[in-house]
C-alpha cells in the first residue's frame, strides 16, 4: 500500500470493484441478520441467500454504471461521497422493485422485513464504502507528510475558491508539493479548516516558516497589485520563503493544473502597479480607419504599439524596422491574432531620407508613432556619430516626411533621460524633442500635429537590468551594481504604451506629455529582491558587486528640466510639461549644423554643438567632460547669453 500510495502507483479498478463488492455483500447480510434478530431458521426458511446475492448482484452493476470504482481513493471529495449515497439509494429502489415484480411472486415469498433491511443497509453500506476512501486518503496524507524530507513544503495564499482548486490540483498532480496550509487575513476564516487543511493567519508566516519548514507560497498571478498580497509577498521575501506563482484556472490546460505552469514569481509582476484606466473611445477614434506607421516596430515598445493599435481596428498597419529576424516573428504573431488587417512589413532604417521618402510615397500613413532610436547610454557615449544619426537625423526625417505627406498626427517615444542630460543618448533624445516641438510653428506644418511622450525605463524590455539581472543569477552570480545608491523609474511595457496612446488622444501639438512612473526604484533592492525570488541568499548564494558609473551615467533620472513645470490632463497619470521651446528657424539651422558636423566626423566638434543647442547638457564620468570647462554659467539650466526662452 505504501508503494501504491507514495510512489503515484494507481490501485486497479478491479481491486476496489471488488472491495466494493465485498463491502455491499457483507452489509446486506449483516443488516438482514439484525432486522431478523439472528433467528437463523427463518432466516434460512426465508431464502437468505437468495436476497443477498440479488441485492449484491444490483449494487454492483448499479456502482459500475455509476462509476464509482473509476475515481482515486487518495484524491475523494464531497462530489464522490454524494455519488456513493445516490448508488447505495438507486441500488435499493431497483433492488425493490425486482424484489416485488419477479422474487416474490416467482418463489412465494412474502418478507415483512425487507424494508426494513434496506434501510438499516443504507446506513451501513453507505458508512463503509465512505470510510474505506477516507482510511485510504488519510493513509496517502500521512504517509505523504512522512515522507515530506524530499519534498517542498508549500503554502497557497488566500482561501478562496481559486486557492482551494491550486490545492486539489497540486495533490492530483504534483509529487514534489507538501500543502502546509492556506494563509488569509480574512477573520472569519483564520484557524479554520478547508479540506482538512489549516487557515492561517497572514501575521504568522514567521512562526510557519520556523514550526513547518515552509520553503515556498503559491500565488495566483493575477490582480497581484492589490496592496494586502504586496505586503504578504515582501513578507515571504524577507523570511526567504520563494514565491511561486499559477495562472488562473481557466487557463489550465484542459482543466487540469500542468507542472510546467507553475512558476518563480517575476520581479516585473512584483513592481506592477494597478490597471492604468484609458479612454478607449477616445483612441479608437483616432485610430478606428486610419492607416498608422510603427518605426521601430521590432523593438519593445514598438512592437507593444503594434499589438495595442491592431485592437482599435485600422484601416492598415506599417512596421518599419530594420531588424528583419524580430520583424518576421511580428509578423507571424500578427496574421494570427488580427487576419481581417492588412499589415504592411517595410524594412528600412529611419537615417536613409529616400527610404522614408518611398515608405511614405506607397502607404501615405495618416498617424505616425515614431520609436526607432538608439537607447543604451554606454554605447552611444562611445558612438555619438550614431546617436545623431539615428535620433536626431532619424527624427528629422520622419518629421519632416509626416509635414510634407500631411500626416493627421506625429507621437514621438523619449526618454526621461532627455532631462538634464548627462550624457550624448539624453541629449541626441532632447535634441529630437527641440525639433519636433519647433514644427508646431512651422510655415510648412498645414495641420499635423507633433507630439512627444516622455517616461522612464520599461520592466524587461530588450537589453534593461532585469533581463541581465536574471541571467546572472542563473549563472550563479555575481550580480554587478553600477552604484549602491543608483535609481530608476520603472514602468511596465504595456502600461507605458497605454499611456502614449492616451497622450495622443490629448495632443494639439507641441506638448511633451510626462507620465507618472511612481517612486524611483533602487537597483541594488531590485536585485536583493530578484535573487530572493530565485529561492537564493544574497551574498551566500549570490554575490552583488559594484562596478561604478559607466560613461554618461546618472545616479537619479530626471522627468522635468529644471525651467520646467507641469500642468494636469484628465488623465491623473498623464501632465503636460510647460517645457522650454526655442524659435523654429534658430532650431532648424542648429540641427542642420549639427548633422553636417556629424558627417565630417569631427567629433568633438559635433558634442560641443550639442551642448550649444542643448545648454543643459553636463556631460559625466565622460571623455566629453573637459568641452564644458569653458562654457559660460547657465540661468534656470539656459545658457542666457545664447537662447531665446520660450514658455509654452
Amino acid at each position: 500500500m505504501k508503494k501504491y500510495l507514495l510512489f503515484n502507483k494507481v490501485i486497479p479498478r478491479w481491486i476496489i470493484m471488488l472491495l466494493d463488492f465485498v463491502i455491499v455483500a457483507w452489509s446486506f447480510a449483516s443488516s438482514y441478520l439484525i432486522v431478523n434478530r439472528f433467528e437463523f431458521t427463518n432466516i434460512l426458511r426465508g431464502y437468505f441467500f437468495i436476497y443477498t446475492a440479488i441485492y449484491s448482484t444490483v449494487a454492483v452493476l448499479v456502482m459500475y454504471a455509476m462509476r464509482i470504482h473509476t475515481g482515486l481513493i487518495r484524491y475523494s471529495n464531497t462530489r464522490d461521497v454524494l455519488r456513493i449515497f445516490a448508488s447505495v439509494f438507486v441500488s435499493s429502489v431497483v433492488y425493490l422493485f425486482i424484489i416485488t415484480l419477479w422474487v416474490k411472486p416467482y418463489f412465494q415469498i412474502n418478507s415483512s422485513t425487507i424494508d426494513l433491511v434496506l434501510l438499516v443497509n443504507f446506513s451501513v453500506s453507505s458508512t463503509l464504502l465512505i470510510l474505506l476512501r477516507s482510511a485510504v486518503k488519510s493513509a496517502f496524507n500521512y504517509l505523504s507528510n512522512y515522507s515530506a524530507g524530499s519534498k517542498s513544503v508549500v503554502l497557497i495564499y488566500g482561501s478562496d475558491t481559486s486557492a482551494v482548486l491550486v490545492k486539489q490540483a497540486l495533490e492530483a498532480s504534483a509529487t514534489n508539493f507538501v500543502v502546509a496550509g492556506f494563509v488569509d487575513n480574512d477573520p472569519n476564516k483564520i484557524n479554520k479548516e478547508i479540506q482538512s487543511v489549516k487557515v492561517y493567519d497572514i501575521s504568522k508566516l514567521s512562526k510557519l516558516k520556523e514550526k513547518r519548514s515552509v520553503e515556498k507560497m503559491i500565488i495566483m498571478n493575477h490582480h497581484l497589485d492589490e496592496q494586502e498580497k504586496k505586503t504578504a509577498l515582501e513578507n515571504c521575501l524577507a523570511l526567504g520563503i520563494q514565491v511561486l506563482t499559477v495562472p488562473p484556472s481557466d487557463q489550465w490546460i484542459y482543466g487540469k493544473l500542468n507542472l510546467q505552469q507553475i512558476k518563480d514569481l517575476k520581479i516585473e509582476d512584483l513592481l506592477q502597479r494597478k490597471t492604468i484606466q484609458i479612454d478607449t473611445t477616445r483612441i479608437s477614434e483616432d485610430l478606428q480607419g486610419k492607416r498608422v506607421l510603427v518605426t521601430g516596430a521590432a523593438g519593445s515598445i514598438g512592437s507593444e504599439i503594434v499589438q495595442q493599435v491592431l485592437q482599435y481596428a485600422p484601416t492598415m498597419v506599417i512596421l518599419c524596422d530594420q531588424a528583419e529576424s524580430p520583424l518576421h516573428e511580428i509578423r507571424l504573431e500578427i496574421e494570427e491574432k488580427f487576419p481581417h488587417i492588412p499589415v504592411v512589413i517595410f524594412i528600412g532604417d529611419i537615417r536613409n531620407y529616400y527610404r522614408m521618402h518611398k515608405l511614405f510615397a506607397d502607404h501615405k500613413p495618416e498617424v505616425v508613432y515614431h520609436a526607432a532610436a538608439y537607447k543604451h547610454v554606454p554605447m552611444m557615449e562611445e558612438n555619438p556619430s550614431e546617436a545623431i544619426r539615428a535620433n536626431v537625423l532619424g527624427t528629422k526625417n520622419i518629421a519632416d516626411l509626416s509635414l510634407a505627406f500631411h500626416v493627421n498626427k506625429f507621437v514621438m517615444v523619449s526618454t526621461d533621460k532627455a532631462v538634464n542630460p548627462t550624457n550624448i543618448m539624453g541629449a541626441s533624445k532632447r535634441i529630437a524633442e527641440i525639433y519636433i516641438q519647433s514644427l508646431k510653428d512651422s510655415a510648412a506644418n498645414k495641420g499635423t500635429c507633433f507630439i512627444t511622450t516622455r517616461f522612464g525605463n520599461v520592466l524587461g524590455s530588450n537589453g534593461s537590468v532585469i533581463p541581465r539581472f536574471r541571467s546572472q543569477i542563473q549563472k550563479g552570480g555575481p550580480i554587478t551594481v553600477t552604484h549602491p545608491e543608483i535609481t530608476r523609474y520603472f514602468m511596465t511595457i504595456p502600461e507605458a504604451v497605454h499611456l502614449v496612446l492616451e497622450a495622443g488622444t490629448m495632443g494639439t501639438g507641441g506638448e511633451i506629455f510626462i507620465f507618472d512612473m511612481g517612486e524611483p526604484v533602487k537597483i541594488v533592492d531590485l536585485a536583493l529582491k530578484m535573487i530572493k525570488l530565485a529561492g537564493l541568499q544574497p551574498d551566500r548564494d549570490i554575490k552583488i558587486v559594484y562596478s561604478g558609473l559607466r560613461p554618461g551615467e546618472k545616479l537619479y533620472e530626471e522627468l522635468l528640466n529644471s525651467g520646467e513645470n507641469t500642468m494636469p490632463t484628465h488623465h491623473e497619470k498623464i501632465k503636460i510639461s510647460r517645457v522650454i521651446s526655442y524659435p523654429q528657424k534658430q532650431v532648424a539651422d542648429d540641427i542642420n549644423e549639427l548633422i553636417l558636423l556629424n558627417k565630417q566626423g569631427d567629433e568633438m566638434a559635433t558634442v560641443s554643438k550639442m551642448k550649444d543647442i542643448v545648454p543643459e547638457f553636463l556631460s559625466k564620468n565622460s571623455k566629453f567632460e573637459h568641452l564644458d570647462n569653458n562654457r559660460s554659467i547657465r540661468v534656470n539650466g539656459t545658457d542666457a547669453a545664447k537662447m531665446t526662452v520660450v514658455l509654452d
